[in-house]
């Protein structure tokens, strides 16, 4: 198991995910603790690729509650269907929003957050967690995002 990163320079982050992947894949090998997979994970993604905030949300008693994460503190519960997190959840499906204030019941846990990326993990066809992006920065999430992220998401749903 690894234990430390070997961070990319580059300047895109294409390279950066390419980098940064088959690190976390190596680093949850053999690791069967999801919380302590998911906590290296969120770590990682914040370490190489500097988001503003990275973390996990876990579904219990039909209703996402914080896990894992890195960045400000955040809110602890969110119904489905609410706000960005509930949203993907919802629709079993990867929502990027470019603007959080332009999205319908965006729930604002820190007014620093500008935009955002919330991708679904699942068993047996289950959402049974997200993974939360946010960024401080408009419009800086992409296609990019979505196919490394989505990615991850393969490593994730293959340890729950």
């Amino acid at each position: 198991m690894a234990e430390n990163l070997i961070i990319s320079t580059a300047t895109d982050k294409a390279s950066r995910y390419e980098a940064l992947i088959p690190q976390i894949e190596a680093l949850t090998t053999g690791e069967p603790d999801l919380i302590a997979n998911l906590a290296n994970i969120a770590a990682a993604l914040k370490q190489t690729m500097n988001f503003f905030w990275v973390g996990f949300y876990l579904v219990k008693n039909n209703e996402l509650v914080l896990g894992p994460f890195q960045g400000p503190i955040a809110c602890t519960r969110i119904a489905m269907g609410k706000g960005v997190c509930g949203a993907s959840w919802k629709e079993k499906k990867v929502v990027i929003v470019p603007d959080v204030d332009k999205f319908p019941g965006h729930i604002a846990c820190s007014s620093d957050s500008k935009s955002e990326i919330v991708l679904p993990a699942l068993k047996n066809n289950e959402v049974v967690l997200i993974l939360d992006v946010d960024s401080d920065k408009l419009n800086d999430f992409d296609s990019t995002d979505e196919k490394h992220l989505t990615q991850l998401m393969g490593i994730i749903e293959r340890i729950l």
